[in-house]
């Protein structure tokens, strides 16, 4: 037979929760002998978790047979969502059968609801289907992207992993700093985001595991986020130190997991104090990371 079992959505940080759905919709595709589709969208966000490129490596992680990216613009916005049904899903996709989270809603304004969705299906030929929400250890809450967001921000990076059912992961290409790190015995990456708009956890020092360019291999170290206040600093940065490193990264795109943060930032009264904590943070990071 031919056609898809599709949802649709932002699928910010493809999280536990987006996970939950996609499975299903896998599932449902084997056993009606159809095909898997994800239909997601690029949206100006001003903090977003996962940047198109690692959406992307994210959902086809979890068995999807395509992803289809459709740019969020004045005409998709202003569709209702019997429109997009038949212009979209129907007519240009062939979807077959469209499963939703238990609260997605979609078309002009998010008026209509599950219901409606369902009465226009049967009028365009597509069986609409509801999923109740994914289970979480967070009793008081349902995983969510701006759950997470909250958590990432506030540096609270372990719950947010564990809602995210990965570390979350910083993409960034490294380039020139003012080398304060090697003159203090910790040569460290200056990481430009590759995504301006990709959110940067609350200030202060982390453990992590980067993977750099051309490499399967995921290796140990330690970041720090923020305004380097023991140096005055007037903007915020990101560095990372890869533990027992000799290779100059300068140039190349990097994978960020990041796994637990080790403290908040911290101004110091000296140079030697601040070195002496940045010995204990690398210790603490290689104790975590083992």
């Amino acid at each position: 037979m031919e056609g898809y079992v599709a949802t649709i959505g932002m699928f910010d940080g493809v999280h536990r929760g987006h996970q939950f759905v996609l499975q299903h919709v896998v599932d449902e595709a084997h056993q009606r002998g159809l095909q898997s589709m994800a239909i997601t969208f690029i949206k100006t966000a001003p903090q977003t978790l996962t940047p198109l490129v690692q959406k992307r490596i994210l959902l086809t992680k979890t068995g999807i047979d395509r992803i289809e990216v459709l740019m969020f613009d004045d005409s998709l916005k202003q569709m209702t969502a019997r429109q997009f049904m038949e212009q979209v899903l129907r007519d240009k996709y062939g979807v077959k059968v469209l499963l939703t989270g238990y609260d997605n809603r979609f078309g002009y304004n998010r008026v209509e609801g599950f219901d409606d969705y369902v009465r226009y299906g049967k009028e365009l030929g597509i069986e609409v289907k509801s999923l109740p929400p994914a289970p979480s250890k967070r009793e008081e809450s349902c995983v969510s992207s701006s759950l997470i967001r909250e958590l990432i921000t506030d540096g609270n990076i372990s719950e947010a992993n564990e809602l995210l059912g990965y570390p979350y992961t910083i993409l960034g290409s490294v380039e020139h700093g003012e080398h304060i790190g090697t003159k203090l015995g910790f040569p460290t990456a200056n990481i430009v985001v590759s995504d301006p708009c990709q959110l940067i956890p609350a200030a202060g020092a982390y453990a992590v595991k980067i993977r750099m360019e051309n490499s399967v291999e995921w290796k140990h170290g330690m970041m720090n986020i923020g305004m380097r206040p023991t140096f005055d600093g007037q903007h915020q940065t990101i560095e990372v130190h890869v533990f027992r490193l000799k290779e100059n990264l300068y140039g190349q795109q990097l994978q960020v997991a990041v796994v637990e943060r080790l403290r908040g930032e911290q101004r110091f009264d000296s140079i030697e104090a601040l070195k002496e904590q940045l010995r204990q943070d690398a210790e603490a990071a290689e104790l975590l990371l083992r």
